[in-house]
């Protein structure tokens, strides 16, 4: 059955976007970061902002608080110690296992979105005692997470400068992209 012929159509397009743009910033992400070598991912580029490193603790964190029971209980979970999430770790060593706890938080997520049906879009949720419908919610989460994808994108390229690898499409080679595209269709 296509998302389109669906009961509910539109919540299931909707969910199908969600996942897609969820899968689309994680991806980003990643492919950001897997240019930074461990040392690199604590790079500070001024005072006051962050590194990758605490960008991805931060991403790791609200995940985990966001989505665990996210039907059942507050988006702000009592046991999120969110200040801590904005620690600089104090070694390179710290990497390997915020790389494990990146990935299982964003399993959350995931599993959650599959678990989710159209007509749980117009349920309510809360987060720090504020409701929210369950399409609101993951909306904001949406353009939370599109937010910190973009800034862990930033600090790859300034890192890396010159070697930054294109995620998209590189620097004066939209017109070579476009005729592929046109030629595949």
């Amino acid at each position: 059955m296509s998302v389109f012929s669906a009961p509910d159509p539109v919540g299931a397009a909707l969910l199908a976007a969600f996942r897609h743009n969820f899968h689309q910033y994680k991806s980003l992400s990643d492919r950001a970061l897997a240019q930074l070598s461990d040392a690199e991912w604590l790079h500070v580029p001024a005072p006051g902002s962050n590194s990758a490193a605490v960008i991805v603790q931060h991403l790791a964190g609200n995940l985990r608080s966001r989505f665990t029971d996210f039907l059942t209980s507050d988006g702000e979970k009592p046991t999120r110690r969110r200040d801590r999430e904005f620690e600089e770790p104090p070694t390179a060593a710290a990497i390997p296992p915020l790389r494990q706890d990146w990935e299982a938080a964003w399993g959350i997520l995931f599993h959650l979105l599959d678990a989710l049906q159209p007509a749980d879009l117009l349920r309510t949720v809360t987060i720090r005692g504020e409701a929210h419908t369950v399409l609101a919610a993951v909306q904001r989460q949406v353009a939370h997470y599109g937010y910190h994808a973009g800034q862990l994108v930033q600090l790859a390229k300034t890192v890396r400068g010159e070697d930054f690898s294109s995620l998209s499409i590189p620097r004066g080679q939209s017109e070579q992209f476009n005729r592929r595209m046109a030629e595949t269709r």
